[in-house]
């Protein structure tokens, strides 16, 4: 038998080392539609269960349903499943492994949703699942079984959570099946987190963190939760802020007092908290506590990034119903980049019928920080509470003042604050965002919209931060479907596609670096 030369051993063994999967393991754009398309059936009939059972985590038997729900789910799906206990509502682990894994990649599902007011909603429950279409400026009910003649993409799924967040979760649910049934498996081993109480602010998820640290090792974190881009085209979200709660109070006469006879005289603290705001913010709503933006550096190739995102900024005004933004940034992009500074609410006595001529005794500020990974909490805080000692104040933590101070101290004010959560970013190059960019490209044949981060905060960030994972969110639903509101909805087109997309990452081979 005649042997190789080394050189050729060699180059044979590096081919083999780099080989990837036939393309038969790498379903293309129109056979991932097939895919999905053979699986819909159940998948409305598993979304229309799902969201047919209660999920406000104020009630331990929504919590306990939902998670005995998710438990037979993900068992079914050949699934290992674990609770992991909390001290509250526990998180759920689904763990699937594959012969030979290139990585280990963590999936985030939120399973819980807000309260439901149903005397607020357009159906009867906001629990019990409706399928509804556009009619002229309303939405019309039809009837499930219409889905059996096929169906149109803009109708909608009415129900809580059909879209924060049971409808990614069957969405992955679904893709797991069109998977085995293409006889197909992912090239890493899969572990999926389900989170009970997400709309609390998940509070017994970094303690456990702690604990289940071990449990929850990953190389990466898919975070399967979120509405797309408005323009509705696939997309990726590399970060969100973080945010800091602060509430501020100015300090004023010890009890309300006769504006006819103590005017001009009692010191209001109504308009002396007003001015103290608006010391923090110049005309164009900039910062203007000194520090606050340090570390914040927009590069040329940041902006170009940035500049890539498809955002109808004339709409975005249209909508919210503005003239002018801020100027903090150059573009609606730019200015969720830098940390924010927003009076989220104001009270001092009594408006509307209800006013009476009086100088109120206090007048508070509730005050919302949102981090970016160049900020830490801790130091923007600080950096207010110096603001407001230097404009004068005797800043307390969140007591009242004793009398001898109130005697002594011409300007009293109280300030205490709570840390929610941090920010987190990961690169677009990212092994983890590479890759995810090559399956979406190949689900839908264009790049997908990329958002460096989001403006919003969301409670997974301790995963990234105490985990040390790189995360992508990868969100699928439409963003006007009213969540945290009555009539929240699901455009089917949407469920359809975050199947595709879901099933794409499932199959998307793992390039080693």
């Amino acid at each position: 038998m005649r042997t190789l030369p080394t050189p050729i051993i060699i180059i044979i063994a590096t081919l083999l080392s780099t080989w990837t999967p036939p393309a038969a393991a790498q379903p293309d754009q129109d056979e991932l539609a097939a895919l999905v398309e053979e699986h819909l059936p159940d998948s409305w009939s598993l979304l229309r269960e799902t969201l047919s059972i209660p999920n406000d985590a104020h009630f331990e038997e929504h919590v306990e349903a939902n998670v005995t729900w998710a438990e037979r789910v993900f068992a079914e799906r050949g699934f290992s499943v674990t609770r992991l206990e909390t001290g509250g509502p526990p998180l759920l682990l689904a763990e699937r492994t594959v012969a030979e894994p290139a990585r280990t990649v963590l999936i985030y599902l939120q399973i819980d949703g807000q309260p439901v007011d149903h005397a607020k909603w357009s159906q009867e429950n906001g629990y019990v699942p409706v399928l509804k279409r556009r009619a002229g400026e309303e939405w019309e009910e039809i009837p499930w079984d219409s889905l059996d003649r096929g169906f149109d993409p803009e109708w909608r799924v009415f129900a809580r959570s059909a879209s924060d967040a049971k409808g990614p979760a069957v969405m992955l649910l679904t893709a797991l099946d069109a998977l085995a049934a293409a006889g197909l498996e992912p090239a890493y081993d899969l572990k999926v987190i389900m989170d009970f109480e997400e709309e609390l602010g998940s509070p017994h998820l970094p303690p456990a963190l702690d604990v289940h640290r071990q449990a929850l090792a990953a190389d990466w974190l898919l975070i399967f939760d979120g509405p797309r881009h408005p323009s509705n085209r696939p997309t990726l979200t590399f970060g969100a802020r973080g945010i800091v709660d602060l509430t501020l109070t100015v300090y004023g006469p010890r009890r309300p007092q006769h504006s006819g006879h103590y005017g001009n005289y009692a010191p209001n603290p109504a308009v002396r908290l007003a001015q103290l705001i608006a010391s923090m913010k110049d005309d164009d709503g900039r910062v203007t506590i000194p520090g606050f933006y340090d570390g914040i550096e927009l590069t040329d190739e940041v902006r170009a990034i940035l500049a890539r995102t498809p955002d109808d900024e004339a709409e975005i005004r249209r909508q919210i119903g503005i003239a002018a933004p801020d100027r903090v940034g150059g573009s609606y992009q730019e200015s969720i980049q830098y940390p924010s500074l927003n009076v989220r609410g104001l009270a001092a006595a009594w408006v509307g019928d209800q006013a009476r001529t009086i100088i109120p005794a206090t007048a508070t500020a509730e005050i919302d920080v949102r981090l970016v990974p160049e900020s830490d909490a801790e130091r923007l805080v600080g950096l207010i509470r110096d603001h407001v000692e230097s404009r004068g104040y005797y800043l307390l933590d969140g007591r009242e003042p004793t009398e001898e101070e109130r005697m002594r101290e011409a300007r009293i004010a109280s300030l205490t604050h709570f840390v929610n959560y941090g920010a987190f970013r990961t690169p677009y190059d990212s092994e983890v965002g590479r890759f995810l960019r090559r399956a979406l490209e190949r689900a839908f044949g264009d790049e997908p919209v990329l958002i460096r981060n989001s403006g919003g905060s969301i409670p997974i960030a301790p995963f990234v931060v105490k985990l040390g994972l790189p995360a992508v969110t990868v969100p699928a639903v439409n963003r006007d479907n009213n969540q945290h509101s009555p009539d929240e909805n699901l455009r089917l087109g949407n469920h359809v596609e975050g199947v595709r997309m879901y099933l794409a990452v499932l199959t998307e081979p793992v390039e080693l670096e």
